[in-house]
């Protein structure tokens, strides 16, 4: 029985994989979070390996603080780059295989078409430098890893968009969301589906892919739709990016091309509509 090792387990696409663990039974699972697998700590994380010794390590643990990461760059730069060269000097040393998240924001958002696996990257946030840092050591230290890049993440567990927007459209009577950012959302639970597909297939074809729910959408779309299911009477207003300033500057356009991950595993990504309403009625059968 193969080992895998799962850090990050606490945080929304970790907590969809753990929920989904049961069904892959030929996998022993190790789930683990930075109480005991801190990724800031070279020493910790190399004795952790050594402990667990797996066959199979899925890095879900990120700095993912966009706009805070601007005034920590060293804690973000720790865990989204050092923290990934490591473990994969760890895989490649033992062994084991490597499954990395990665993110659309290594991208500038300037591209009129879906961004593709080979487009150059240019991040314009500390934390898209530090993840295409944590790309680029992790092909370097281990060239038989799998990195999967993703955008718009939001799942049941955790703090998301979609929980943030159900909060905020109970408590105000109007909002204000950016309309001029687009991209695709990405249920977690769909993502963690799709590790462990590729997990379970006979074939391991390394390199960087593509996953998203399918969909071209801005955050106001995104605000629209959880507003239409949930059936709230709030009103939506669309903004621009330039009007609402961040610390941090988001990519205007981050559509990734998915033809990749399609051909290579035969994953078909599921309409972003349909996900989201899986994912609010998950949220109203459980309370949250």
């Amino acid at each position: 029985m193969k080992k895998v090792l799962v850090t990050g387990a606490k945080g929304q696409l970790g907590s969809e994989i753990k929920e989904l663990a049961a069904n892959y039974s030929d996998f022993d699972f190790v789930f683990t979070d930075i109480s005991d697998f801190p990724l800031d700590n070279t020493e910790e994380i190399i004795a952790n390996f050594h402990r667990v010794q797996p066959d199979v390590v899925i890095n879900c643990a990120a700095y993912t603080a966009v706009d805070k990461a601007e005034q920590d760059p060293i804690t973000a730069d720790a865990i989204n780059h050092l923290a990934i060269a490591t473990l994969a000097s760890l895989c490649r040393e033992s062994g084991a295989k490597l499954v990395h998240v990665s993110t659309d924001y290594v991208f500038d958002g300037t591209s009129p078409i879906a961004y593709k696996e080979d487009d150059m990257p240019n991040p314009k946030s500390v934390y898209g430098l530090t993840k295409l840092a944590g790309e680029v050591a992790c092909a370097k230290n281990c060239p038989e890893s799998i990195i999967i890049r993703t955008a718009w993440v939001y799942s049941e567990f955790g703090n998301n968009f979609v929980k943030t927007m159900l909060r905020l459209m109970t408590e105000r009577d109007t909002l204000s969301v950016v309309n001029d950012q687009i991209g695709s959302p990405t249920y977690a639970a769909d993502l963690a589906q799709v590790i462990l597909t590729i997990l379970g297939s006979k074939k391991w074809e390394p390199g960087i892919y593509h996953y998203s729910n399918e969909g071209e959408i801005s955050w106001h779309d995104f605000a629209m739709d959880i507003k239409e299911i949930a059936q709230k009477s709030c009103e939506i207003k669309g903004i621009s990016a330039a009007s609402y300033p961040t610390p941090a500057e988001r990519p205007a356009f981050s559509l990734l091309d998915k033809s990749k991950i399609k051909a290579v595993y035969g994953i078909v990504p599921v309409d972003y509509k349909t996900s989201l309403k899986i994912m609010m009625e998950r949220l109203d059968k459980h309370g949250n």
